[in-house]
């Protein structure tokens, strides 16, 4: 028996208990480089510094899972905040939730290519959810010392996104 998670659009303000949407709608810009740049700038929170961490920059390129897409573990990261940004205009998928062992916690969120996500230090999130091959993201994560990486896998009824 599975259950259904509805895919939401990705919006500022429904996302904000989990973290920040990356994006430029909203955001302050100004003219760089004489003119030929344009900044957006304060874009999210950048939280790496507990217990002497420091900023990661990396790139993930990611696969797309057999659909339906069954939920099978969640994870959080308890030292530091995570930003995945797309490098490319393709839609994906975002999915969180305030306690993995409670599915009516869960929300699932459609993401433009033009929006990442900054998911908060100890928030439950869903492993990269592409819907194409090949998917590349900037990430800005925490590395260092102490265990940043905690993960939960599902057991029950599957749940399932529609």
């Amino acid at each position: 028996m599975s259950r259904t998670l509805k895919v939401e659009p990705l919006t500022k303000e429904a996302f904000a208990p989990f973290g920040d949407v990356v994006e430029a709608d909203g955001a302050t810009q100004f003219q760089i480089n004489q003119g030929f740049g344009l900044r957006f700038n304060d874009l999210a929170n950048v939280d790496i510094t507990t217990e002497g961490g420091t900023t990661n920059i990396s790139f993930i390129v990611g696969s797309a899972r057999p659909q339906p897409i069954a939920l099978q573990v969640m994870e959080r990261h308890p030292l530091g905040s995570q930003i995945f940004y797309p490098l490319q205009d393709q839609p994906w998928l975002v999915v969180v939730c305030g306690d993995p062992e409670d599915a009516s916690s869960f929300r699932a969120f459609q993401a433009t290519g033009r929006q990442g996500v900054n998911y908060a230090r100890n928030v439950w999130h869903h492993p990269l959810l592409v819907n194409a091959n090949e998917s590349r993201f900037f990430v800005v994560d925490r590395k260092g010392p102490g265990n940043n990486l905690e993960e939960y896998w599902l057991t029950g009824d599957a749940l399932v996104l529609s």
